[in-house]
């Protein structure tokens, strides 16, 4: 039987650039596989990795593998500790609450400027990608339904015509997307987060910014308040200061000053 190749080791994609073909590195292909693996929940905080399984899976040898994970580590998704190992990193509380401030301004920004220039055709493949989310809900497929989350709000970004808002909000966000996800499974939130998408599409489709903000600052409010059930859930998966809950009891974090530093580039 014909053996698959590893993700990494295929023919790499391309773009054409004045005539030429450029190849994506490795390490590139290598840092968005598991880039997508920890923010998806199948590498949860704390788990050690390894570069020689990482080599091994990915049928490359372990120098791609470091450099991804050096830059996963500029992330704040890696924690490398010499002598002592490589870890997936915790999720740090003052970094996803930072990330909300900055996704909030930036998608606030695009939703507006979106809603001022849709066109109907941009509007129907909105409704399409909250269809596929919603079947993704019913499915309680918790990896499509954040992947459509995602196309959702970076269309809105490309509509916006301001695209790199979107690249800047993804990396900012990162640690918000981990909560969420890990939140997903103990969350009886996603039927609101589909009637929230719904109204954001509302006022884009109304051509009405303002209607189109209110909607998108109202979802936005929303993402952190379920932190508080996760902290209790899984104080394990966070670092950071001692969290107040909404009923006022401190939350246990561990604290990050208890640990070594980071290795940087």
């Amino acid at each position: 039987m014909p053996t698959t190749k590893s993700p990494a080791t295929r023919k790499p994609s391309a773009t054409a650039t004045g005539g030429s073909l450029r190849a994506i590195p490795a390490s590139a292909r290598i840092y968005e596989m598991l880039r997508e693996r920890i923010v998806g929940g199948e590498m949860l905080p704390g788990a050690p990795v390894s570069e020689k399984e990482l080599a091994e899976r990915y049928q490359v040898s372990r120098t791609p593998v470091r450099e991804a994970l050096l830059r996963l580590a500029d992330e704040r998704l890696i924690d490398i500790f010499p002598q002592r190992g490589t870890f997936v990193s915790r999720i740090n509380v003052e970094a996803l609450r930072d990330g909300m401030v900055i996704r909030e301004a930036l998608e606030r920004v695009a939703v507006r400027r979106a809603a001022a220039q849709v066109s109907d055709a941009d509007i129907a493949e909105l409704r399409l990608i909250l269809e596929r989310q919603q079947a993704s809900e019913r499915a309680r497929d918790w990896g499509g339904f954040h992947a459509g989350d995602e196309d959702f709000h970076r269309r809105i970004a490309v509509l916006s015509g301001h695209p790199n808002l979107w690249r800047v909000a993804r990396q900012e966000k990162v640690q918000i997307d981990r909560c969420r996800v890990l939140h997903l499974p103990i969350s009886g939130r996603r039927q609101m987060v589909m009637d929230e998408h719904r109204a954001i599409l509302d006022g884009l489709a109304a051509r009405d910014p303002d209607a189109a903000d209110r909607a998108m600052a109202e979802h936005l409010g929303n993402v952190l308040p379920g932190l508080d059930e996760l902290l209790r859930a899984r104080p394990d998966y966070f670092e950071g200061r001692a969290q107040t809950t909404g009923a006022g009891t401190p939350a246990a974090i561990p604290l990050n000053a208890a640990r070594p530093g980071r290795l940087r580039r």
